[in-house]
């Protein structure tokens, strides 16, 4: 199993196939909108803008689970991430990255990569998956670096 064989909630009850971005490099982020680490959108954003072409994809999933930093509605969320930071990636629904209503996703990424000392679960907002074009989940980030410091690994994966 990888990360082309899920399906994710998108805002407005849409779904997206994650199997559409086979061959892409995909950078997946638990994101808040009232968080420390929420200037990280602009360097998401950076790193969408430069490789987008090249075959990355950034998307973001809010996630109201560390400190109620997302409390926000699908249309605050879109309406914040817009309009403070041009965020032009996209926004996944809304979803839970731990605990038994954990998106399947998450829970997948999780498996994949361990986080420090081989924990599982998320600690906080803004963790980081980097996905090669084959659905293989790569690399895990903590909270702390900043999306610009995953370029040399993005560009590697992008060849």
């Amino acid at each position: 199993m990888n990360v082309h064989d899920f399906t994710v909630d998108m805002p407005g009850g849409g779904k997206q196939d994650m199997s559409a971005y086979k061959g892409k490099v995909l950078l997946l982020v638990n994101t808040a909108s009232k968080c420390g680490f929420t200037p990280q959108y602009k360097g998401l954003e950076e790193l969408h803008r430069k490789y987008a072409d090249k075959g990355l994809i950034v998307m973001a999933f809010p996630c109201n689970q560390f400190g109620a930093q997302e409390p926000g509605d699908e249309e605050e969320i879109k309406n914040f991430c817009t309009l403070t930071y041009d965020v032009s990636f996209p926004l996944a629904k809304k979803v839970d990255v731990n605990g038994d209503a954990a998106d399947p996703l998450w829970k997948h990424l999780k498996d994949q990569q361990a986080g420090l000392l081989g924990t599982r679960a998320i600690k906080w907002n803004f963790t980081k998956f980097l996905v090669d074009a084959d659905g293989k989940v790569v690399g895990r980030y903590g909270p702390q670096v900043a999306p610009t410091a995953l370029e040399k690994d993005i560009q590697r994966l992008l060849g």
